[in-house]
Parts: C-alpha cells; structure tokens; sequence
C-alpha cells in the first residue's frame, strides 16, 4: 500500500508564503514521483492559491473542517460541497484541537463526515487519547468509543483514513514508543473492521510531533499507513525529508 503523507498546515502562512511553499512541494513531487501520496490542507483562505500552485503535480488539497449541512446560516463555516467544488479532495475531520478548542463531539464529527462522503471528499478522522487518560491506562477505550461514534455509514477504504494522533505527542516533540504506535494502530483497525467494517485496505496514519530524523522508523512500522504531519509540514526541507523517508 501507497504511503499517505499529509500535511495539516493548521492555521499558518500568508499568501505569499503558502504559495513559495505549495510550488516548492510541487517541484520536489513532481521530479520524485511516487515517493508516496502527498496531500496538504491549508488554512481555508489559501485553498484556491494552494491549487493553482500544485497544478500539474500529483499533490492533492484537502480542507481542515466541513459543516454537517450543504448550505444554510452558518456564519463563517466552509461546506464539503464547496470544499469539493473548489477542487479539493479530502478533508480533515475530528482532530484534537477542534474537539477541544470547539467542542466538537464523535457525533458532531460523524455528521461533518457523513456530508464530506455526500460531496465526494475522501474523510480523514482523528482519533487520539490525551496525556492523563492515557496515564489511565484508557487510551483504548477512548479511541475506540471515537471510532465507534465518529466514522461515518458507508464508508469504504477508499473514502475514509483514520489519523492517530496521541494529544499529547502534538507539536510537543514527543512520541510514543514504537512498540505503542504498532499496538494502537492494531487496535484501530480492529475497532474499524468490528464497527464499521473497515479494516483490509483502510489506511491509518500517525500524528504527532513527526520529523525526518523519525520519520523513517515510524512509516517503517507494520499496520502505519503514512502520516498527518503538523509544523514539519510548513517547510519544503523539512516535509520533503518525512517523504522520501517512506520505505
């Protein structure tokens, strides 16, 4: 299977940085092809110009959120129909920072992705145990209850990748062992095969604090199937160098 390396460039850059470090992205695809699928969701503002820069590449665009509804009085939120219409081809839904910083529950998230698999956007849902429940010994059951409750009906391998991003390994440098990368990513396809019937084909990536000086080691581990890479995704060097790490 293909590795998927997607980069979340959260809400950074400005226009003209995004678009030096889009066309610098599509230039190092473009003279590397098939290193790995390559996607990168940028801050919503910045998706058009993102676009027209990986023209021609085999970079993909994806959005970071979608609204459960098509259209309506929603000030402020982006729909997977317009996320789709613009040209982009995945979403990320459920990550961490909108579940804490927003509220948003598995059922709200199950609902944003239920309309991006409606518009034809391929959903990307993160699952992830934050610092004291996984000292709890609850990692399990919390990511299993987010798969249970966030996934949505009807998808297939091909429309739906889970994220595993521990809470407190995001943008703190830290990273779980690989033996507990391995054994958590087992159980997610095990929990996606029971509740959903997700499991031969579906990728699951890792996520957090992912650099080239690891990258190698953690796509090298059986059952990962890229990564969701954060702040290594906002320079060329540094995304390029998770890339060509793939094995």
């Amino acid at each position: 299977m293909t590795k998927l390396i997607a980069g979340n460039w959260k809400m950074n850059g400005l226009v003209a940085s995004s678009q030096v470090l889009a066309h610098g992205l599509a230039d190092k695809v473009k003279a590397n092809p098939g290193r790995a699928d390559v996607a990168i969701c940028p801050p919503g503002p910045l998706i058009r110009d993102a676009l027209s820069a990986v023209s021609g590449s085999p970079i993909s665009v994806g959005g970071q959120d979608c609204h459960a509804n098509e259209s309506g009085a929603h000030t402020g939120d982006t729909s997977a129909a317009l996320l789709a219409d613009m040209g982009c081809s995945s979403v990320i839904l459920g990550h961490s920072e909108r579940r804490a910083d927003h509220g948003e529950t598995s059922a709200l998230v199950k609902n944003k992705a239920q309309a991006a698999l409606n518009a034809g956007l391929v959903v990307i849902v993160c699952v992830g145990e934050s610092e004291a429940e996984r000292d709890a010994g609850q990692a399990e059951t919390v990511i299993g209850q987010q798969i249970d409750g966030s996934l949505p009906a009807g998808g297939t391998p091909q429309t739906v990748v889970i994220a595993y991003e521990p809470v407190w390994a995001i943008g703190t440098g830290r990273t779980p062992s690989l033996q507990e990368i391995r054994a958590i990513h087992v159980f997610i396809r095990n929990r996606a095969q029971e509740s959903h019937g997700l499991g031969d084909g579906l990728r699951i990536l890792y996520g957090g604090s992912v650099k080239p000086g690891n990258a190698s080691e953690i796509l090298a581990i059986q059952g990962v199937d890229g990564a969701l890479v954060g702040g290594a995704s906002l320079t060329v060097e540094d995304f390029w160098g998770i890339i060509e790490n793939c094995p």
